[in-house]
């Protein structure tokens, strides 16, 4: 099933998680495991990240040598073995970059997820490339918005050098800022784009992680000031150690309240502050659930324990 049609059926609150591929040379059993863990919360889809390739330099003995390489491939793989695998059988969203791929290469991925029977995607602009691929002869994607035209051209049997093709289906998902973006200059500017994205064709919202969700009540009802009217999925992360609190707003551009911080700095080792991560995470789970949003998307990435913690403290 799409994502949207899990939406409009559920009679109630939706759980969904967000992983991530091996590392290069890994073993897909590995995730595949996780994924075993999961299942017994009977999540509606999961999300499978992307990676575009990075410039590494290594040092030798003569030299320095560039490598450029993809250290997380495996997204395509990885979401069919959940979706078509008797073993799990639960639909999949695959993330889609702009940075780092061409529209052509972007369109040879899509071909194959819908070879696949794979119908969910989520279109994201990635994060700052570190390696530019050249397309002197073959044009990007500069914005999430132009890979969603992208998408819904191919939902209309519009591909890049024939316009006449066989029509896709796919699902699109595009990402909001309850804390604004940080390229953006200001809450009005970022949800015009948004709207774009959703004007363009997006059938959903995931939202960036937050630990205040007042921060997601108020983007909510500006997005629906201004005329959003798709499905908004609250984006949670379960905070579980002491780093969290200088690795996440250096990396996702959020912040944490005083009260969560103030706890987490009185832990006498990093490893207890999961403790205060996970009580934390149930008190919004809790609140989100009473306020009927409808999915709650966990960051799960690679380690699942405290999401674990999580649930069984609100009785999952």
């Amino acid at each position: 099933m799409k994502v949207i049609e899990h939406l409009k059926e559920a009679k109630e609150t939706l759980i969904s998680f967000e992983i991530i591929p091996p590392k290069r040379g890994g073993d897909i059993e590995d995730i595949l495991d996780l994924v075993s863990r999961l299942k017994k919360y009977n999540p509606s889809f999961i999300d499978v990240t992307s990676h575009a390739a990075e410039i590494e330099y290594i040092e030798t003995d003569r030299t320095i040598k560039k490598i450029v390489m993809r250290k997380r491939p495996g997204t395509l793989v990885v979401g069919s073995e959940i979706q078509r695998s008797e073993k799990y059988g639960i639909d999949t969203v695959l993330h889609v970059l702009c940075r780092g791929f061409t529209r052509e290469e972007t369109e040879d991925f899509l071909i194959e997820m819908n070879y696949a029977r794979l119908k969910n995607v989520l279109a994201v602009r990635g994060d700052s490339e570190r390696y530019k691929t050249n397309s002197i002869e073959r044009s990007v994607n500069n914005y999430a918005v132009d890979l969603v035209k992208q998408i819904v051209d191919m939902n209309n049997g519009k591909y890049l050098n024939n316009p006449h093709s066989k029509k896709t289906d796919f699902c699109i998902g595009v990402c909001g800022y309850p804390e604004v973006h940080f390229e953006a200059p200001n809450m009005e500017t970022d949800i015009k784009h948004l709207k774009g994205k959703v004007d363009a064709g997006a059938d959903y919202i995931v939202t960036q992680m937050f630990f205040d969700n007042k921060k997601y009540f108020n983007f909510v009802e500006k997005c629906r000031e201004a005329g959003i009217n798709v499905p908004i999925i609250p984006g949670l992360k379960i905070l579980t150690k002491k780093e969290h609190l200088t690795s996440l707003p250096k990396t996702f551009h959020i912040s944490i309240p005083y009260e969560l911080s103030s706890e987490v700095e009185k832990v006498t080792k990093s490893e207890f502050a999961e403790d205060v991560g996970v009580e934390w995470a149930a008190k919004q789970v809790e609140e989100l659930l009473n306020k009927k949003v409808p999915a709650l998307h966990f960051f799960v990435m690679k380690n699942d324990e405290a999401i674990h913690k999580v649930m069984k403290k609100i009785g999952f």
